[in-house]
Protein backbone atom coordinates (compact mmCIF):
# COMPACT_ATOMS: atom_id res chain seq x y z
CA UNK A 1 0.00 0.00 0.00
CA UNK A 2 1.40 3.36 -0.95
CA UNK A 3 -0.16 5.04 2.12
CA UNK A 4 1.71 3.09 4.80
CA UNK A 5 4.16 5.95 5.42
CA UNK A 6 1.31 8.45 5.73
CA UNK A 7 -0.55 6.11 8.06
CA UNK A 8 2.54 5.71 10.21
CA UNK A 9 3.07 9.47 10.37
CA UNK A 10 -0.56 10.05 11.40
CA UNK A 11 -0.36 7.31 14.04
CA UNK A 12 2.88 8.77 15.34
CA UNK A 13 1.36 12.24 15.68
CA UNK A 14 -1.71 10.87 17.43
CA UNK A 15 0.11 8.50 19.80
CA UNK A 16 3.22 10.59 20.37
CA UNK A 17 5.90 7.97 19.79
CA UNK A 18 7.23 5.52 17.22
CA UNK A 19 6.65 2.26 19.09
CA UNK A 20 2.98 2.96 19.77
CA UNK A 21 2.53 4.17 16.19
CA UNK A 22 3.89 0.86 14.89
CA UNK A 23 1.35 -1.05 17.01
CA UNK A 24 -1.47 1.16 15.75
CA UNK A 25 -0.36 0.83 12.13
CA UNK A 26 -0.12 -2.95 12.39
CA UNK A 27 -3.68 -3.10 13.74
CA UNK A 28 -4.86 -0.66 11.06
CA UNK A 29 -3.32 -2.72 8.25
CA UNK A 30 -4.99 -5.86 9.56
CA UNK A 31 -8.34 -4.08 9.76
CA UNK A 32 -7.92 -2.56 6.29
CA UNK A 33 -7.09 -5.97 4.83
CA UNK A 34 -10.14 -7.51 6.51
CA UNK A 35 -12.40 -4.68 5.30
CA UNK A 36 -11.01 -4.52 1.77
CA UNK A 37 -14.02 -6.38 0.37
CA UNK A 38 -16.40 -3.79 1.80
CA UNK A 39 -14.49 -0.77 0.43
CA UNK A 40 -17.13 1.33 -1.30
CA UNK A 41 -14.91 3.52 -3.46
CA UNK A 42 -13.84 7.11 -3.08
CA UNK A 43 -10.42 8.14 -1.87
CA UNK A 44 -8.57 5.00 -0.82
CA UNK A 45 -6.01 7.14 0.98
CA UNK A 46 -8.66 8.85 3.10
CA UNK A 47 -10.30 5.46 3.76
CA UNK A 48 -7.01 4.01 5.01
CA UNK A 49 -6.19 7.08 7.10
CA UNK A 50 -9.66 6.86 8.66
CA UNK A 51 -8.88 3.29 9.70
CA UNK A 52 -5.53 4.41 11.13
CA UNK A 53 -7.25 7.25 13.00
CA UNK A 54 -9.89 4.95 14.46
CA UNK A 55 -7.28 2.39 15.47
CA UNK A 56 -5.18 5.11 17.10
CA UNK A 57 -8.10 6.41 19.15
CA UNK A 58 -9.08 2.87 20.16
CA UNK A 59 -5.48 2.16 21.17
CA UNK A 60 -5.23 5.44 23.09
CA UNK A 61 -8.50 4.78 24.92
CA UNK A 62 -7.25 1.33 25.95
CA UNK A 63 -3.70 2.28 26.85
CA UNK A 64 -3.76 5.96 27.74
CA UNK A 65 -7.27 7.11 28.63
CA UNK A 66 -5.91 10.36 30.07
CA UNK A 67 -4.63 11.31 26.60
CA UNK A 68 -8.20 11.66 25.35
CA UNK A 69 -9.44 14.03 28.03
CA UNK A 70 -11.01 17.24 26.75
CA UNK A 71 -10.77 20.39 28.77
CA UNK A 72 -11.29 24.13 28.51
CA UNK A 73 -7.59 24.74 29.15
CA UNK A 74 -5.65 22.09 27.20
CA UNK A 75 -2.33 23.87 27.73
CA UNK A 76 -2.70 23.31 31.46
CA UNK A 77 -3.62 19.62 31.17
CA UNK A 78 -1.48 18.31 28.31
CA UNK A 79 2.13 17.49 29.07
CA UNK A 80 4.75 19.02 26.84
CA UNK A 81 6.22 16.30 24.62
CA UNK A 82 9.08 16.66 22.20
CA UNK A 83 8.41 14.90 18.90
CA UNK A 84 11.04 14.99 16.24
CA UNK A 85 9.76 15.51 12.71
CA UNK A 86 11.00 12.72 10.41
CA UNK A 87 12.44 13.38 6.98
CA UNK A 88 14.02 16.79 7.39
CA UNK A 89 17.71 16.12 6.87
CA UNK A 90 19.51 19.36 5.93
CA UNK A 91 21.55 19.50 2.73
CA UNK A 92 25.33 19.98 3.15
CA UNK A 93 27.22 22.26 3.25
CA UNK A 94 25.13 24.13 5.77
CA UNK A 95 26.94 25.98 8.54
CA UNK A 96 26.63 24.34 11.97
CA UNK A 97 24.93 27.44 13.37
CA UNK A 98 22.21 27.21 10.74
CA UNK A 99 21.75 23.51 11.52
CA UNK A 100 21.34 24.28 15.21
CA UNK A 101 18.76 26.97 14.47
CA UNK A 102 16.83 24.67 12.10
CA UNK A 103 16.83 21.88 14.68
CA UNK A 104 15.59 24.23 17.39
CA UNK A 105 12.84 25.50 15.07
CA UNK A 106 11.75 21.93 14.25
CA UNK A 107 11.68 21.05 17.93
CA UNK A 108 9.64 24.16 18.77
CA UNK A 109 7.16 23.40 15.98
CA UNK A 110 6.87 19.73 16.96
CA UNK A 111 6.31 20.68 20.61
CA UNK A 112 3.71 23.29 19.63
CA UNK A 113 1.83 20.79 17.45
CA UNK A 114 2.03 18.13 20.16
CA UNK A 115 0.64 20.60 22.72
CA UNK A 116 -2.51 21.21 20.66
CA UNK A 117 -5.74 19.56 21.85
CA UNK A 118 -6.21 16.20 20.07
CA UNK A 119 -9.02 17.38 17.77
CA UNK A 120 -7.01 20.41 16.62
CA UNK A 121 -3.78 18.41 16.25
CA UNK A 122 -5.54 15.71 14.25
CA UNK A 123 -7.12 18.22 11.85
CA UNK A 124 -3.86 20.14 11.40
CA UNK A 125 -1.83 16.99 10.75
CA UNK A 126 -4.35 15.64 8.23
CA UNK A 127 -4.46 18.97 6.35
CA UNK A 128 -0.88 20.20 6.52
CA UNK A 129 1.16 16.99 6.66
CA UNK A 130 -1.10 14.66 4.65
CA UNK A 131 -2.58 17.30 2.31
CA UNK A 132 -6.14 16.02 2.67
CA UNK A 133 -8.93 18.31 1.55
CA UNK A 134 -11.55 19.71 3.90
CA UNK A 135 -14.20 17.26 2.68
CA UNK A 136 -11.87 14.28 3.08
CA UNK A 137 -11.05 15.35 6.63
CA UNK A 138 -14.75 15.89 7.35
CA UNK A 139 -15.58 12.37 6.12
CA UNK A 140 -12.63 10.88 7.97
CA UNK A 141 -13.43 12.54 11.30
CA UNK A 142 -17.22 12.46 10.99
CA UNK A 143 -17.75 16.21 11.46
CA UNK A 144 -19.13 18.89 9.12
CA UNK A 145 -16.78 20.73 6.77
CA UNK A 146 -17.36 23.95 8.73
CA UNK A 147 -16.11 22.27 11.88
CA UNK A 148 -12.98 21.12 10.05
CA UNK A 149 -12.36 24.68 8.88
CA UNK A 150 -12.94 26.05 12.37
CA UNK A 151 -10.63 23.49 13.99
CA UNK A 152 -7.94 24.18 11.43
CA UNK A 153 -8.19 27.94 11.96
CA UNK A 154 -8.01 27.51 15.73
CA UNK A 155 -5.06 25.11 15.47
CA UNK A 156 -3.16 27.54 13.24
CA UNK A 157 -4.00 30.44 15.53
CA UNK A 158 -2.73 28.55 18.59
CA UNK A 159 0.45 27.59 16.75
CA UNK A 160 1.09 31.20 15.79
CA UNK A 161 0.54 32.29 19.38
CA UNK A 162 2.72 29.51 20.81
CA UNK A 163 5.51 30.24 18.35
CA UNK A 164 5.60 33.93 19.11
CA UNK A 165 3.02 35.47 16.81
CA UNK A 166 0.07 37.57 17.89
CA UNK A 167 -3.22 35.64 17.14
CA UNK A 168 -5.04 33.43 19.67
Amino acid sequence: MPWIDGGYALARWLTGNATDAEDVLQDACARAWAALGSYAGGSARAWFLAIVRNCAYTWLARNRPHALEYTDDPAATEAERGIELPGYAPQPPVPPEALAIEQADRERLAAAVAALPPVFRETLVLREFHALGYREIAELTGVPVGTVMSRLARARSRLIADLGGSPA
